[in-house]
């Protein structure tokens, strides 16, 4: 069971994002919230995309404050709340990992660039000695660029496919006979 710890340590703790929400039990938000923060840390630098760390302080924030309110719930609240995953993980991903076909596409392609773009790194101080200097700036540049470029579509791409599927979701409401309450 989950319970009420020291006021000062969940300062202590709140400090990092997710060590707060582990140190008062609630394991899954922590792990999340922990996870998604290094997670863009290390997309933002492996990438080197800057603007992705603006998400960072967000993501602070949201943790530091959801401890604080958490410590300073009423003890029926704070004993009822039930420990999850922060982007409900566990609905995404089914215990038996049964994904779809469509599911398990997108992953064969995401693990296929990111193993390509490993290959690739890997593959530059080689390639140095072996192409000429102006075939080896070439693919210096392309290595480099490559990943940023594949993170820019899968946004643009995600972009559209979340404002297709709204407008779907209205056009449905208004051919269904109007507003739902």
């Amino acid at each position: 069971m989950t319970r009420k710890k020291s006021g000062f340590l969940t300062f202590i703790f709140s400090l990092l994002p997710g060590a707060g929400e582990m140190y008062m039990g609630f394991m899954k938000q922590g792990v999340t919230l922990m996870g998604a923060f290094f997670l863009l840390v290390f997309l933002s630098s492996w990438l080197n995309i800057g603007p992705l760390l603006f998400v960072l302080p967000v993501l602070w924030f949201y943790s530091f404050f959801h401890v604080h309110n958490l410590r300073s719930m009423p003890d029926e609240e704070f004993y009822a709340v039930e420990d999850d995953y922060l982007f409900h993980l566990n609905q995404v991903l089914p215990e038996n990992l049964n994904l779809n076909k469509k599911a398990r596409n997108i992953l064969a392609v995401v693990l296929i660039v990111i193993g390509l773009g490993v290959l690739g790194n890997n593959l530059l101080d080689f390639l140095a000695w072996v192409l000429p200097s102006h075939l080896f700036d070439w693919y210096w540049e392309l290595a480099h660029a490559l990943p940023r470029l594949v993170v820019a579509a899968l946004c643009v791409l995600g972009g559209i496919w979340l404002i297709r599927g709204k407008k779907r979701e209205l056009d449905g409401q208004e051919s269904s006979g109007g507003e739902q309450p």
